[in-house]
């Protein structure tokens, strides 16, 4: 368990959930990480930096890995070399009608992999992570949401056993994409737990943001004045359609080419988080504008017709593109990133 110091600003890292565009948080990161070696500064790590991340589906992965010591730079190249592997073998759409569009076998030996190079070859639980984390998930077993975290505060037994990679592929199981996560575990004292039914935390908290926000006041007893919060998102384009049709039924809003009731979900749950914790931070209308209850930056990037990405998206071209995007936006915002977020 982490131990926050009570002089410090307390640093809270919130990543959205986006699939296979977690490259867009994930280039933002290694460029923070990169601009802190550049300058000489000894704990460059995300880490280091941050008392609290929070992560939902592919933010929840990264969370996880950036919490267990693995640098930004080797989860982006994690994602951009190996997205035909995870998403390149769609299944039919005759078959999607029944099952999930994508295996996970991939993905499950990519993450697992990854995370035990940094455990010394072990499968780390979430009690090994560095850092405090918490991971929205939908637990489709009891019908209700749940945040997955280590054991930050007293009270919080439940999840620390939980293997690091299973935590990571329940909260991305998005639904239509992957089927649910089921498997099983022990606990340090040898008790077998079933882990079954999870899905994708995004269906409530694809940002997570307002989580992170209550775990520090309620977990950590901050103040909002205490509170500096960095919340990335994944890009995304408007989701807006005026077109006079009549076609508005189930091939409309889940088809082969695009799940758009997913999308629209997933971006207007962002978006509202954005909108709430931004009136928490100013005020309504601003009003506290010039002197905000805490800092809170919001990173995000809208995409343009000539840059569609999907959440399962295998072209390496148009990922490239927006880990571009990502790494302009960061040195845009370089000096104010780091005199927040910096502990150097």
């Amino acid at each position: 368990m982490t131990t926050v110091m009570k002089d410090k600003k307390f640093k809270i890292l919130s990543i959205d959930g986006g699939g296979i565009r977690g490259v867009f948080p994930a280039m933002y990161l290694a460029s923070f990480e990169e601009e802190l070696q550049r300058k000489g500064v000894e704990k460059w790590q995300i880490y280091q930096n941050f008392d609290l991340i929070c992560g939902t589906s592919t933010g929840g992965i990264m969370a996880i890995a950036l919490a267990l010591g693995i640098p930004a730079r080797e989860i982006y190249d994690l994602y951009v070399n190996n997205a035909y592997d995870i998403f390149g073998h769609k299944k039919s759409f005759v078959k999607q009608l029944y099952s999930a569009s994508h295996e996970r076998k991939t993905l499950e030996k990519l993450i697992k992999d990854k995370f035990s190079d940094y455990n010394d070859g072990k499968d780390p639980i979430l009690k090994d992570c560095k850092t405090n984390v918490c991971i929205p998930i939908f637990d489709l077993l009891e019908g209700k949401p749940s945040v997955l975290k280590n054991d930050y505060h007293p009270n919080f037994t439940r999840d620390y056993h939980i293997p690091a990679y299973q935590a990571a592929l329940a909260t991305a199981a998005a639904p239509t994409y992957f089927t649910p996560y089921s498997s099983e575990y022990l606990t340090e004292q040898g008790v077998k737990k079933p882990f079954k039914n999870k899905i994708d935390g995004g269906v409530f908290a694809n940002n997570p943001t307002l989580i992170g926000i209550i775990e520090a006041e309620q977990a950590f007893y901050k103040e909002k004045s205490n509170l500096n919060i960095l919340s990335i998102g994944t890009g995304f384009q408007k989701f807006s359609d005026g077109a006079k049709r009549e076609n508005w039924g189930i091939l409309y809003w889940i088809n082969r080419k695009r799940k758009r009731l997913i999308e629209l979900f997933m971006q207007a749950q962002s978006q509202e988080i954005e909108n709430l914790v931004t009136i928490m931070q100013n005020g309504i209308d601003k009003e506290k504008a010039t002197h905000p209850n805490f800092i809170y930056y919001r990173i995000n990037a809208e995409l343009d017709g000539t840059l569609n990405i999907e959440m399962d998206e295998t072209d390496k071209d148009k990922l490239e593109a927006l880990a571009q995007k990502a790494a302009y936006k960061f040195h845009e915002d370089a000096t104010t990133i780091i005199k927040h977020f910096s502990n150097g």
